[in-house]
C-alpha cells in the first residue's frame, strides 16, 4: 500500500505543464473563433436567411422562421454543456475541448454550403436548423471548457484573472464576425453578397477552427485533471453531482446567465432586425 501510494505521488509530481502564455492563447482563440461562428449566424438570420432559406411570399414570416432557427442554440447549448461536461469530467478537458471545436467548425461550415429553399425546398430550413442546433452544442461544451483549462492551469491567486480570458473571446468573436459581414457589404455588390458573399465567414471559419485545433492539440492535459485521473477518482455522473451538491450556485448562474443574454440578444439581433426592416 505504501509502494502504491509513493508512485502514486511520484507521478503527479511529475504532471506536464502547460505553458502560461499557450493556455492564454488556446483559452481566448477557441472561445473567440466558436462565438465568431455563433455571432455570424446571428447577423446572416436577419438579413441574409429570410430571403434564402424560407418561402417568399411573407417577409415578416420569413423572418420570424429565421430567427426561430436562431433560438435553437439556445436549447442546444446546455444540452453541449452537460454531454462536453460529462466527457469532460471523465476522459479529460483536452479532448472534450477539441471535440466541441470541431462540433461548431463543421457545423458552421455546413451552413455556408447549404442550398436554399429555391433548390431544395423544405430541407433547406430544416437542414438550417440541425447545424444550428450543432453549433448550440460546440459552444455549450466550450464555454465551461475553456474557463477549466484556463483556471486548472493558472498559478496560485491569479485564477480569476486567467479564468477571463476565455470571456474575452465573446467580444472579439463579436466584433470580428459583424466586422466580416460590413467588408463584404463594401467590397462586394448586393446582388454578390446575397448570392455568394455571404458564405464566404461560415466557409472562412474552417480555417480559424484548424488554426485553434493546432493551439489545443498541443496542449497537455490540465494537471487537475491530471492527478485526478491518475488517481482514478473520476466522477462517474458529473451532472449528478451537480445537480445534487450544488444546487443553489447552479441555479444562480443560470439566471444570471439568462438575464445577461436576454438583454444582449435584445440589444444585437433584435435592434438589427428592426433597423434592416426600417431600411426596407
Amino acid at each position: 500500500m505504501q509502494a502504491t501510494a509513493t508512485t502514486l505521488d511520484h507521478e503527479q509530481e511529475h504532471v506536464p505543464v502547460n505553458s502560461r502564455n499557450k493556455v492564454v492563447i488556446a483559452s481566448l482563440i477557441g472561445t473567440a473563433i466558436e462565438f465568431f461562428d455563433f455571432y455570424i449566424y446571428a447577423t446572416a438570420a436577419v438579413i441574409v436567411f429570410p430571403l434564402i432559406f424560407f418561402p417568399q411570399g411573407d417577409p415578416t414570416a420569413a423572418t420570424l422562421q429565421s430567427l426561430a432557427t436562431f433560438a435553437i442554440a439556445f436549447v442546444a447549448r446546455p444540452i453541449g454543456s452537460a454531454l462536453f461536461g460529462h466527457f469532460g469530467d471523465r476522459v479529460g478537458r483536452k479532448v472534450t475541448l477539441v471535440a466541441s471545436l470541431l462540433t461548431m467548425g463543421i457545423s458552421t461550415v455546413i451552413i455556408g454550403l447549404l442550398p436554399g429553399y429555391a433548390t431544395i425546398g423544405i430541407f433547406a430550413p430544416l437542414l438550417l436548423a440541425l447545424a444550428r442546433f450543432g453549433q448550440g452544442l460546440g459552444l455549450g461544451g466550450e464555454w465551461g471548457g475553456a474557463a477549466l483549462l484556463a483556471t486548472e492551469n493558472a498559478p496560485p491567486r491569479k485564477r480569476a484573472l486567467y479564468g477571463s480570458f476565455p470571456q474575452l473571446g465573446a467580444p472579439i468573436g463579436f466584433f470580428f464576425a459583424n466586422g466580416t459581414f460590413l467588408l463584404l457589404s463594401w467590397l462586394l455588390t448586393d446582388e454578390q453578397f446575397m448570392s455568394w458573399g455571404w458564405r464566404v465567414p461560415f466557409i472562412f471559419s474552417a480555417v480559424l477552427v484548424i488554426i485553434g485545433l493546432y493551439v489545443r492539440v498541443s496542449l497537455h492535459e490540465t494537471p487537475v485533471f491530471a492527478k485526478v485521473a491518475a488517481a482514478k477518482k473520476q466522477v462517474k455522473i458529473p451532472l449528478g453531482t451537480l445537480l445534487t451538491k450544488h444546487v443553489r450556485v447552479t441555479i444562480l448562474g443560470t439566471f444570471i446567465m439568462l438575464a445577461t443574454y436576454t438583454l444582449f440578444y435584445i440589444m444585437t439581433v433584435y435592434s438589427m432586425t428592426y433597423s434592416t426592416a426600417a431600411a426596407r
